[in-house]
């Protein structure tokens, strides 16, 4: 088919269907989309908590700790019972009803069949944990797999031994850094791949013993992009006392006025092959995507924490070994031919709008179902039933769609409407990346919680804590720590916080002062580092060079960006 230009559903701008989309529409047998790739991305987001943890009461009465709040209206197991066979999601199966839209059907399942508290997969000793594939040993860690002894962390894998970090892979030791791969011992660091014993740097590559340096490769005893030598760099290291939390500060910001004199390579990737999009790695043909590990094939996909991934569209975290995945999220782990699915793995095929389902194939509108095959609505069939149902069903969808508050038609092809997530919007990972008020998501159907008021007695102020990490003994951990930002930003602050043996073992360690700010106004210092999932087109700004490229970076930011080419020569 030729290109073709459609207007979004949602946001009424126009949007284009490429030759190369309706091959693989044909090929996975969906039609078209209605949404642009931005609304697809929100409306998925809408269905995803990234690392908020509430507490809730389960289908018992107990109150447990659960990715949803108290005031969603769904029901709730711990895992452990989630798991076992104590009870059946088939109890709750419900024949298709042609007089009523899909999705209102699914909507009534979904307020009956209880759901995982908490989305883990073999889990050890990280009980502060969700969205996660294999932890142990951490702690408020969320969107990992294969992460040891952790805390306060989001997005990453193949790691150990990683604080306050956002964005990283297969790296060690590291504490308050962003996007960083392969690394050992950093801290303050932001976008550097295979670097060891670095503090304060920037798109450093291959580097170790590096500090306040920004477009180094290959380079060692580097101070302010200044060359040491061994003994020098030792020496000055020490001077600047980075055990104290106020030299800590005032060298960030000396780093960060450093680095702004350094250009910008306009996409954040390496290793890969015939790409577009930002924090790209190891990849090839992946087209408009954002935080990709070993993809290839894809387009409009964003936040896998491991590949490989292959031949996809619209798929929102994991990933981990899953092809043929269609406008879904959170699906992996051997996953294959899915559609419009959300927090369903491993081991899952021939899945249709299925939320919450494991090692199971040919499912359609199920929740909750395991070693499960043929069933609809949560309802056994046989493969023959299911077979000549089906088509019937996508026909009923298609001639009576569900309508949402905002007159927006969901036939069959679209995501899970935003107005049914389990979630407020404000609490889901969409208010993160498309931030709205209280009266532009209430005006669109969509759920707003408000920020409970908060029990607690603060016994210290994080001014009174100990400059210097060399000062603080174990009484820390009996104190409950007032966050100076409470009711002073925009975000949630959690008010107060408290230090952990773990952690104050890891700070030790490493020499890194007390925190003065609690876990969630660190991960929004660290949020707004990341270049947002939205393409512009530019031109190098080295001047001479005329070559034009896509770039997360807006032309408005004060970065000096450069292209590949021009960017290599400078940092060679």
């Amino acid at each position: 088919m030729n290109q073709e230009i459609k207007v979004c559903q949602n946001c009424k701008k126009d949007f284009t269907i490429e030759p190369d989309d309706f091959d693989f529409y044909k090929k996975i047998n969906v039609p078209a989309p209605t949404f642009c790739p931005d609304c697809r991305m929100q409306r998925r987001f809408s269905w995803r908590n990234e690392w908020r943890l509430f507490r809730k009461k389960d289908v018992h009465g107990k109150e447990i700790f659960s990715m949803v709040s108290e005031s969603s209206p769904v029901k709730i197991m711990e895992m452990a019972e989630w798991y076992s066979d104590s009870w059946d999601p088939m109890d709750y199966g419900q024949d298709y009803d042609f007089s009523q839209p899909f999705f209102k059907q699914f909507g009534k399942l979904m307020s009956q069949v209880p759901l995982m508290s908490r989305n883990l997969i073999r889990a050890v000793n990280s009980d502060y944990c969700s969205n996660a594939t294999q932890p142990k040993d951490c702690y408020l860690t969320f969107s990992l797999s294969y992460v040891e002894n952790s805390a306060y962390s989001i997005w990453g894998g193949k790691s150990k031994d990683i604080f306050d970090c956002y964005m990283y892979n297969e790296s060690e030791l590291c504490y308050d850094c962003v996007n960083m791969s392969k690394c050992y011992n950093a801290s303050y660091s932001i976008d550097c791949d295979n670097c060891n014993d670095i503090m304060f740097c920037k798109s450093c590559v291959g580097c170790n013993n590096c500090f306040g340096s920004a477009n180094l490769k290959n380079k060692a005893y580097y101070i302010f992009n200044e060359q040491y030598t061994k003994e020098e760099y030792a020496k000055k290291l020490e001077e600047f006392k980075t055990n104290f939390r106020s030299n800590v500060e005032a060298i960030r910001e000396k780093s960060i006025k450093h680095w702004q004199n350094f250009p910008n390579k306009f996409i954040h990737g390496r290793h890969n092959t015939n790409v577009s999009g930002d924090y790209i790695l190891e990849s090839k043909d992946a087209k408009n995507c954002w935080r990709i590990i070993g993809g290839e094939n894809l387009k409009y996909c964003q936040n896998f924490t491991l590949g490989p991934v292959k031949d996809s569209y619209d798929q929102s975290n994991f990933g981990d070994n899953s092809e043929l995945v269609y406008d879904s999220l959170v699906v992996g782990n051997g996953a294959y031919n899915v559609k419009f699915s959300c927090q369903s793995y491993p081991s899952i095929t021939d899945l249709h709008y299925c939320f919450q389902c494991q090692n199971s194939s040919h499912l359609f509108g199920c929740i909750s179902l395991r070693n499960k095959q043929y069933c609809i609505l949560n309802k056994q069939y046989t493969k023959e039933e299911y077979e000549e149902l089906v088509p019937k069903i996508i026909a009923h969808m298609n001639e009576m769609p569900y309508v949402d508050q905002k007159g927006i038609i969901y036939r069959y092809g679209e995501f899970f409407p935003a107005d049914m997530s389990p979630m407020a919007y404000n609490e889901s990972l969409a208010n993160d990346f498309f931030p709205m008020t209280k009266k532009e998501a209430e005006e669109q159907g969509l759920a707003w919680r408000e920020q409970s008021k908060r029990e607690y007695n603060a016994t210290k102020s994080a001014l009174e804590l100990p400059d210097n990490i060399e000062d603080v003994d174990d009484s820390i951990l009996k104190e409950v720590i007032s966050c100076p930002h409470e009711g002073k930003c925009s975000h949630d602050c959690v008010g107060v916080f408290k230090i952990t043996n773990q952690e104050l073992q890891f700070y030790r360690k490493l020499g890194i002062p007390l925190p003065r700010i609690c876990q969630n106004c660190r991960h929004y210092a660290r949020f707004a580092w990341r270049n947002p999932p939205k393409l512009y087109h530019r031109s190098c700004m080295k001047p001479g060079c005329k070559n034009e490229f896509e770039t997360s970076y807006a032309p408005d930011r004060p970065e000096i960006v450069y292209c590949e080419q021009c960017y290599n020569e400078e940092v060679a």
